[in-house]
């Protein structure tokens, strides 16, 4: 039982309020169910996991750029550290600008190089697979040129030599791939094209310095924009890769070597 205190006769019967003075104020809880804890329980666990899988997956050099920048990876890791920054390849022979090349030798070179791309286009324009129709008309096509710039030679009263084993082996090999394996003929379609937009048309220049007084074949020359026309085509090999499979993409990737190995070998015809 609570006391009762005497009032004092010295203190008055009321005191004054006390300005400026506040109570602490009371903690109050808000009751909430549980289930909304279990519930937000849940999606941190959904989210933790889902985190946990993403820095789990593998990621490919390029692959947040489309799947044209893993294939310009790759093929960059194949060049020789002087043709390219990025290149992992040691040189072998003498670099482009001490090229002694004969018109004979440039001559094989560019008809074994013609009989490749008739053949490339001839695939894409008979479309055995619906993708490779994406590729018709592109305007980077390099068979009409070439058809050009062989009758010139021609007219210059050079004989046009017949295709020799470097086209003919790399032709029927892009020939029987397409037949059955898009991804890796694509491969070759990509290499082909794109190389010779960089680093072919920088050859051109320097053999045409040499045995042809600075002549500008139709083999190097596009019309329309030339950044335009690659980009398009970048924009096509994405959206097909969309629907690979990451091995398939692999088996697309893995081709590159083979494609610089058969270039390579028509390349050397310059020197012959």
């Amino acid at each position: 039982m609570a006391s009762i205190t005497p009032i004092s006769r010295a203190q008055p019967l009321y005191k004054k309020p006390q300005l400026g003075v506040s109570k602490k104020p009371q903690v109050q809880f808000l009751s909430m169910p549980t289930s909304s804890f279990s519930a937000k329980k849940s999606r941190m666990v959904v989210i933790a996991a889902t985190t946990a899988a993403e820095k789990g997956k593998k990621r490919y050099p390029g692959e947040a750029k489309g799947f044209v920048e893993e294939m310009r990876f790759v093929a960059m890791k194949l060049h020789t550290k002087d043709q390219a920054k990025e290149g992992e390849k040691e040189p072998q022979g003498q670099p482009v600008a001490r090229w002694e090349p004969t018109v004979e030798g440039y001559l094989r070179f560019l008809v074994d190089s013609k009989l490749v791309y008739d053949t490339l286009e001839r695939i894409v324009d008979k479309a055995a697979f619906p993708e490779y129709a994406e590729f018709k008309n592109t305007g980077l096509e390099r068979s009409e040129g070439l058809a050009k710039d062989l009758e010139w030679f021609k007219e210059q009263g050079h004989a046009i030599p017949e295709p020799s084993s470097p086209g003919i082996n790399y032709a029927q090999y892009v020939e029987e791939l397409s037949e059955k394996d898009p991804p890796a003929f694509l491969c070759h379609f990509y290499n082909t094209y794109f190389a010779h937009s960089a680093g072919g048309r920088m050859i051109g220049k320097k053999v045409a310095e040499k045995i042809l007084n600075g002549k500008e074949l139709e083999f190097y020359k596009w019309e329309g924009e030339l950044s335009q026309l690659l980009q398009n085509v970048r924009d096509k090999l994405n959206r097909v890769a969309e629907n690979w499979s990451r091995e398939e993409k692999d088996h697309c990737l893995e081709e590159t070597e083979k494609s610089f190995k058969f270039s390579g070998e028509i390349l050397r015809l310059v020197l012959s």
